[in-house]
């Protein structure tokens, strides 16, 4: 949708700007709270499964070695990070792999390519838009972190329970998606629902 990228384009490029000073003080927090680099790299599986590097700020230790999945509460996280992570800041980088067009602010999560190689049969039409900082997945799982920490094994969880329910909302929203409930994503994204954070953990 070519009124979409403009949105995009436009939005990302004054999200910069007017929240560089957020960005450069997280930076600087970043940088001066523990050892490495200041921004997270790493390879995702973004449109038609093409590969790009996301870039967040680092938030956990360097050369940590722990799975792909976070949870909350570990020591792998920075204190700083701990913070950034919980008001999101962190993601704000992201505003950059928007603006080349490596993602859009809403759509499918981009998954790391072992998972994007996963996607079977009709669940591969994910690969088919810009991945995005945004989704009904997204919104639901707003707290994953704090829902993993309450399940025994949180990557076994992640694999068989959660990652599967977010294939299925992506899938669901490629195929109803339209500018204007886009934009009521973001919408919901800033001012609305914070998504599953207590009780029991939702059942396979």
């Amino acid at each position: 949708m070519v009124l979409k990228r403009i949105f995009d384009i436009i939005a990302s490029f004054f999200g910069l700007l007017i929240l560089s000073p957020v960005l450069l003080i997280a930076g600087l927090l970043v940088r001066f709270g523990s050892k490495g680099p200041v921004f997270f790299r790493q390879e995702r599986a973004g449109r038609h499964g093409k590969p790009f590097t996301i870039y967040k700020f680092r938030t956990m230790i360097v050369d940590h070695g722990g799975s792909s999945i976070s949870v909350k509460g570990e020591r792998r996280i920075t204190p700083i990070g701990a913070i950034l992570r919980k008001f999101k800041i962190d993601e704000l980088p992201e505003l950059w792999n928007i603006l080349i067009g490596d993602m859009s602010f809403v759509g499918p999560r981009p998954d790391m390519p072992d998972y994007a190689a996963r996607l079977k049969g009709e669940e591969r039409d994910i690969l088919s838009v810009r991945p995005g900082l945004t989704s009904p997945a997204s919104i639901k799982y707003a707290r994953e972190e704090e829902l993993l920490s309450r399940v025994p094994d949180p990557q076994k969880y992640f694999d068989e329970v959660i990652w599967p329910d977010k294939t299925r909302m992506n899938l669901a929203y490629v195929r109803e998606r339209s500018f204007f409930g886009d934009i009521k994503l973001i919408f919901r994204t800033l001012f609305g629902e914070k998504g599953i954070s207590s009780g029991h953990p939702i059942q396979p």
